[in-house]
């Protein structure tokens, strides 16, 4: 193994996010301002990923107030503290840089919304035994009353009866 191989291999994260073209991605990036470190969030569409091991980086983009921001994050980089996925979309390409060219409605994707499964959380328990009621106490049926004829009807039958 080559030196350069083994230093590779260090840097690699071993737990990676799971996520894929046309994913809206929340990324949980460490900033350091002085001497203050903080985790600020970069929202927005994967439009790439890029090579593979160590190396591997993927791009993200959103719209702020109108101009297209695009950043590169590698993905083994320790500055990515998170990958939250909150949405997944439709995608038949690997790259998806003709959303540079589009706005507004143009620029959305189908949504692919999957099934969470159900989980209940209160147990199937036996069923309860009632004690039976004695016969007696059943109320008696009311009778029903004759349906109405519809008052379109009624007015046809009146003009008939006065010619």
């Amino acid at each position: 193994m080559n030196i350069i191989d083994v230093v590779e291999k260090e840097s690699m994260k071993e737990k990676v996010p799971q996520f894929k073209i046309g994913d809206l991605v929340d990324v949980h990036v460490k900033t350091i301002e002085g001497d203050k470190e903080r985790i600020q969030i970069f929202n927005g569409m994967v439009i790439k990923r890029k090579g593979s091991g160590p190396r591997e980086t993927f791009t993200v983009r959103r719209v702020v107030q109108g101009e297209g921001v695009e950043r590169i994050f590698p993905v083994h980089s320790p500055n990515v503290a998170d990958v939250k996925v909150k949405k997944s979309h439709k995608t038949r390409r690997a790259k998806l840089y003709f959303l540079r060219d589009r706005k507004g409605k143009g620029a959305r994707l189908k949504e692919i919304r999957r099934k969470e499964k159900k989980t209940s959380s209160v147990k199937k328990k036996a069923p309860a035994v009632v004690a039976e009621e004695p016969a007696e106490t059943t109320k008696p049926a009311k009778p029903k009353k004759a349906a109405k004829a519809p008052k379109a009807k009624a007015k046809a039958t009146k003009k008939k009866d006065e010619k």
